[in-house]
């Protein structure tokens, strides 16, 4: 696997993690990548009919689009060189395992009540 992305391809068509998978997802993304994996085996990835949302440490975090509400992602990376925080790749890794937490609702209105 020779790009930061091809992790993805890979993971798709095992639909399983496997350790050259695991450690594909680590050397594109370091400890992002860790923390992305303990997030999605600990099912805090949430599929909303409007957002994707990862429940973090502190907050829960909206990610839309490969893009995300974090701190990290808004001011520390540069999606165009292939960086994401964890919550994003928390995401897509979740996709690829067919992972996520669906709820059949809307977040903005589910947010309300936070």
């Amino acid at each position: 696997m020779d790009t930061v992305d091809d992790w993805r391809e890979a993971l798709a068509e095992a639909g399983r993690l496997s350790p050259p998978i695991v450690q594909a997802i680590v050397d594109a993304h370091g400890d992002r990548g860790i923390k992305a994996i303990e997030a999605v085996s600990e099912r805090r990835v949430k599929r909303y009919r409007d957002f994707d949302v990862v429940v973090g440490y502190d907050d829960e975090y909206v990610v839309e689009d490969r893009g995300c509400t974090c701190k990290d992602s808004m001011y520390n990376l540069d999606p165009d060189e292939g960086e994401r925080c964890w919550h994003v790749i928390a995401v897509d890794v979740a996709e690829g395992l067919d992972e996520l937490d669906y709820h059949d609702m809307w977040y903005s209105d589910v947010r309300e009540f936070l």
